[in-house]
C-alpha cells in the first residue's frame, strides 16, 4: 500500500476513500471486539498494531472469508501473493493442476473461496470449457492474477464484447452484467506477438474491430469513476495497437502475459523469478490478530511458508 505523494496532494476523506481506511478500522474493532470474548486480558492497542501491521506487510487475508477479501485491491493483491507464496513450490516441481485441484488449493487459504473464478481463470488458459485440462502454475499464476484483480471490469467488457459482436452495442451505453455470464463464441485473437503469440495466428475473420473495442474499453474505464481496478490505458494500447481486430479471450491472454500489467498491480515478480527464494517475509511472518488465524487445523505448508 503506496501513499506518500498522496498524503499532501489529497484531502482527508479522499485519502481515507482511495485506501480504504475505514474498511480496515471498522473490521479491526470488529476482530478486537471477537477477540475480547475469548481473550478479556488482551490488549487493544497492541491487537490493533499487530492488525494494520499484517495488512501493511499483506498476511491479513490469510484465512479470512471471501468476502473481506473481495473488500479493497490491497487484500485481493494480498491474497494472490499469498497464494504464490504459499504454494510455488508446485511451479519448481513442474507439476500441472486441473482448475478443481488450484480451487482446492486455494480454498485451504479462502475456505469460502467460489469456484467461478478459478473457472474463469482456466478459460482464459485453455481458452475452452475443458475444465479437466491440466495446467502449469505460473501459466495459471499470472492468468489468475489478472482475472481476480480486474475482475469487475472483465465482466462488464465480456457483456461489451457480446454486444459488439452481436452489433447491438452503442458507444455510451451502460453496461449491464448478468448475474449468470455465457462464454463468448470466438477464442483466437490478434495480438502482439509478446503478449500472446498462440492469439496471433488468428484468423483475421475472428473477433471485433479493434478500434470499437478500444472505444468500449475506454468507455468502461470513465464510467468506472474508480469504484473497480481496470488495467492501465496505456498497456491496452500496446496491446491493441498493431492489429485490426482482437476476440475476448485474446486480450485476456495478452493482459496475463503483459509485464507491464504484472508491474502495475506490483504484487507478484517477473515470471523468470517467480520460484527464487528471495522474500524476506517467508522466513519472518508478520504478526496477526489471533481472531485472524483459523479456529481449526490447517495445512501447516500454508503456515510455513508465511
Amino acid at each position: 500500500m503506496s501513499g506518500e505523494s498522496d498524503r499532501f496532494s489529497l484531502t482527508a476523506e479522499q485519502y481515507l476513500a482511495k485506501y480504504h481506511v475505514l474498511t480496515y478500522l471498522q473490521d479491526a474493532v470488529a476482530q478486537l471486539l471477537e477477540h475480547k470474548e475469548e481473550n478479556p486480558r488482551v490488549i487493544p492497542a497492541r491487537f490493533l498494531s499487530d492488525y494494520f501491521r499484517s495488512v501493511m506487510q499483506g498476511n491479513h487475508t490469510l484465512f479470512r472469508e471471501y468476502s473481506y477479501i473481495r473488500k479493497t485491491p490491497h487484500n485481493i493483491a494480498s491474497f494472490i501473493r499469498v497464494f504464490w507464496k504459499c504454494f510455488r513450490h508446485i511451479g519448481r516441481n513442474g507439476d500441472l493442476l486441473s482448475a478443481k485441484e488450484y480451487h482446492s488449493l486455494i480454498c485451504l487459504l479462502c475456505p469460502d473461496f467460489p469456484f467461478e473464478p478459478v473457472q474463469k481463470t482456466a478459460r482464459i488458459i485453455l481458452m475452452e470449457d475443458a475444465m479437466d485440462c491440466l495446467m502449469s502454475f505460473p501459466d495459471f499464476l499470472y492468468a489468475f492474477q489478472t482475472q481476480f484483480f480486474y475482475e469487475e471490469f472483465i465482466d462488464k467488457l465480456h457483456s461489451t464484447y457480446q454486444a459488439l459482436v452481436s452489433g447491438t452495442y452503442r458507444p455510451g451505453q451502460i453496461v449491464v452484467v448478468p448475474s449468470t455470464l455465457t462464454r463468448p463464441t470466438q477464442h483466437k485473437s490478434q495480438l502482439p506477438s509478446h503478449a500472446a503469440p498462440e492469439a496471433a495466428q488468428a484468423n483475421s475473420g475472428d473477433g471485433v474491430d479493434v478500434h470499437s473495442f478500444l472505444e468500449a474499453i475506454l468507455q468502461i474505464i470513465h464510467t468506472s469513476s474508480g469504484s473497480f481496478s481496470c488495467p492501465p490505458v496505456e498497456i491496452i494500447k500496446d496491446l491493441l495497437g498493431s492489429v485490426e481486430r482482437v476476440t475476448f479471450y485474446g486480450f485476456l491472454i495478452g493482459l496475463a502475459k503483459h509485464a507491464g500489467v504484472n508491474d502495475s498491480i506490483a504484487t507478484l515478480p517477473d515470471k523468470s523469478a517467480i520460484m527464487e527464494e528471495t522474500d524476506q517475509e517467508l522466513s519472518s511472518p508478520a504478526p496477526r490478530p489471533k481472531s485472524g488465524r483459523p479456529k481449526s487445523g490447517i495445512s501447516n505448508a500454508a503456515k510455513k511458508a508465511l
